[in-house]
């Protein structure tokens, strides 16, 4: 476990973490995030231990995370997100300092891992966000009002052809087959329907 109490390895372990982390926060539930986010934050959790670090800077990735959750829940996150994103970055570099008192993660390791996980973080969290806030490609509440067509007799239980689509239906009053029919409401995958005059 040396390895790990090299500062520039700490430091990728460190940010992969609060990424992952980041990440769960963008799409929870699927566990895998949130699993991987542990394993990275553990294994820096002994560098940090071990090593010297900087207070500021631990403060700075901790309230990255405040303008992340904000850019995630309104749709004017540009902002947010860059700050997120710059914070996180600032803090990461300077969480380990050297004897000199700047950082002491390698500049080249330090920008190149900053670019990656920035570019990814603008991308991935753009496109969940995205995904999250698109309208259904089937509104079921667009069929409410739609006219279409009884298949069979419905009554307690029937089909109709509603928005180029068979569908379970019910009505108040018996209907026969083949007569216009207007959607009611609609309760789940069920229409309720009447007779269109």
């Amino acid at each position: 476990m040396d390895f790990l109490l090299d500062p520039n390895i700490a430091y990728l372990f460190l940010l992969g973490g609060v990424l992952l982390a980041m990440l769960a926060l963008a799409a929870p539930g699927t566990g895998f995030f949130e699993i991987a986010a542990l394993f990275c934050i553990s294994l820096a959790g002994y560098a940090i231990y071990n090593l010297s670090f900087n207070w500021w800077a631990l403060i700075l990735i901790a309230l990255s995370i405040i303008p992340f959750v904000y850019s995630i829940q309104k749709p004017k996150r540009e902002i947010y997100l860059g700050i997120s994103i710059f914070v996180l970055v600032v803090g990461s570099i300077f969480f380990f300092p050297s004897e000199g008192g700047g950082p002491a993660v390698n500049p080249f390791v330090a920008l190149s891992a900053s670019a990656l996980v920035s570019g990814f973080l603008w991308i991935a969290v753009g496109k969940t966000v995205q995904a999250a806030h698109a309208r259904p490609s089937h509104d079921l509440e667009a069929l409410v009002g739609q006219v279409g067509e009884a298949k069979t007799k419905i009554h307690d239980e029937g089909s109709v052809q509603v928005a180029g689509e068979l569908w379970t239906a019910r009505s108040e009053k018996p209907i026969k087959a083949g007569s216009p029919i207007r959607v009611v409401r609609r309760e789940g995958f069920v229409l309720i329907v009447e007779k269109q005059n």
